[in-house]
């Protein structure tokens, strides 16, 4: 009794230890992977193309383009660069990709491609180091004066500093010392250098931010203008029209400061203009990705996830079997029933997931009743045993051809289906069902029939559901979880549920 004890003691303990194993592996590929728990989890891939065109004047060429930093704001899946008789490289110092070429001459076309996914994860998160204080502006008396008044004009608008200023610089009409502060018919970067030399004068540092709002489908656009200050230990991000505070929903910061984004060197007219496409992948596909970019792809080459798609999708099935075979622990050694074999029901299961619910009843009730009728006939034939299980096999093999033929021919989808059934498994399902029958009687045969296809049941209801199917391949160290659940219901000697009835009499007695 002692030694049963340390038994089950020990059991637990392990199960302790495995719910632990794979509550952490299960976190692990949340975090680092971006696994879910849900089924069919997309991941938004966006590619930025950059086109920059110029007129070489017959000088030697040289192109600098700001490009997106690496940070935590998004994920670059990556660069390419189109550029026809040009050398390029790209300083990681800047961020900017370096174009040159020697004597130019005419239109030139050079394409820079970037590929991102996942900007929204930690947008807005990155914290910066502390800026030195701005250098103020030096104004005349009267622009002092105008600079002045638009401060104290500005503390009627709601919202901090940056927020205030903004709204008041787009104010219908514009305050009469905003009008006379800008220049005129001042263009949208014209506006925010005045509010950054204005929030200089309050010791706020700012800076000019462009990059691209990633929109499907949207061609030929410049990059987008935003303002940038820094408050309260944190550079916010504000739009230069409604004042508005935070990063963009999908918004690619290509260049921070007042540097350009676009300079040429030996060209003239020189533009750049942004298209942007969307593409959806899986989450499984990325995984590989995020791994290297948070340094776990070590890890990641010793999963399944890195095995070919082929492999992958057998393990998937591989993977939902402990669970059927936990139903059939329960349903046998729980619950009490019988069954035709001690993992029948689970094929059968398996086998109307391939088929259908309503195709896989009507296919395997023929089959078996067929089967039971032809070997019912074989009986008085006195075979021996193997002789006998191999016509058994042979009559489920033609059984299941003539239903595929029919099918075929009347389009008829249930009939079809019989292939799906493991002819071995069936063939000694119509055995046992029969011998059941001689020796035992017909009520203790329909008994086993009946417990068998109540448990098929039971594990195709978990088995076919996707959900379920998904979060055993995604988290499959559960099944080390399950591992030990059923070797824990192996110590279990109580009373089975279908055994209960025998007390009723006691109880109705009293």
């Amino acid at each position: 009794m002692k030694k049963f004890f340390s038994v089950r003691k020990t059991l637990v303990y392990l199960l302790c230890l495995s719910v632990l194993f794979a509550a952490y592996s299960a976190y692990y590929k949340i975090k680092f992977w971006d696994f879910s728990i849900k089924p069919n989890k997309t991941t938004e891939i966006f590619i930025v193309d950059a086109h920059i065109s110029f007129k070489a004047i017959g000088e030697d060429v040289k192109v600098l383009l700001a490009t997106p930093s690496v940070s935590k704001e998004f994920k670059i899946l990556n660069e390419d660069v189109s550029a026809k008789n040009y050398e390029f490289t790209k300083d990681s110092n800047t961020n900017r990709m370096i174009f040159t070429s020697s004597k130019r001459k005419g239109k030139q076309d050079i394409y820079y491609r970037l590929t991102v996914y996942d900007n929204e994860e930690t947008r807005g998160k990155v914290r910066e180091k502390v800026p030195l204080p701005p250098e103020k502006p030096v104004y005349d008396e009267q622009q002092q004066q105008m600079a002045n008044d638009i401060l104290t004009a500005s503390q009627e608008m709601e919202g901090n500093l940056p927020q205030k200023l903004i709204a008041l610089f787009n104010q219908s009409p514009l305050n009469e010392s905003v009008e006379a502060f800008l220049p005129i018919q001042a263009n949208k970067r014209e506006r925010a250098l005045a509010v950054i030399d204005l929030l200089a004068l309050k010791d706020v540092p700012a800076r000019l931010v462009r990059g691209v709002k990633l929109i499907e489908g949207k061609k030929a656009s410049s990059a987008d203008l935003m303002l940038e200050a820094y408050e309260s230990g944190k550079w916010r991000l504000y739009d230069l029209q409604t004042a508005k505070e935070g990063l963009p929903k999908n918004f690619i910061l290509f260049q921070r400061g007042t540097k350009s984004l676009l300079d040429v060197e030996g060209g003239e007219d020189s533009s750049v203009r942004f298209s942007v496409l969307k593409s959806v992948t899986s989450s499984f596909k990325m995984a590989e990705h995020r791994s290297k970019l948070t340094s776990t792809d070590g890890l990641y080459k010793f999963s399944i996830y890195h095995l070919p798609l082929v492999e992958q999708n057998i393990l998937k099935w591989l993977m939902v079997f402990p669970l059927g075979i936990l139903v059939v622990v329960l349903m046998r050694n729980v619950v009490g029933v019988p069954t035709m074999g001690t993992f029948t029901p689970m094929l059968v299961a398996m086998s109307f997931v391939e088929t259908g619910l309503g195709a896989g009843l009507i296919c395997f009730g023929l089959i078996v009743a067929i089967g039971i009728a032809l070997r019912g006939l074989l009986s008085k034939l006195n075979l021996l045993l193997v002789p006998r299980i191999s016509s058994v096999v042979i009559f489920v093999i033609l059984i299941i051809e003539t239903l595929a033929v029919i099918g075929h021919n009347f389009d008829l989808k249930v009939s079809s289906s019989a292939v799906f059934f493991p002819i071995i498994i069936t063939a000694w399902i119509i055995e046992r069902i029969s011998i059941t029958w001689e020796e035992e009687g017909a009520k203790n045969a329909r008994k086993e029939i009946f417990w068998t296809m109540v448990t098929a049941l039971s594990t195709y209801f978990v088995i076919a559901s996707e959900y379920i199917r998904h979060f055993m391949f995604a988290f499959n160290e559960v099944n080390l979880v399950i591992l030990f659940i059923v070797m824990l219901l192996g110590t279990y000697t109580g009373y089975r549920l279908t055994e209960l009835k025998r007390f009723y009499p006691l109880l109705k007695g009293k």
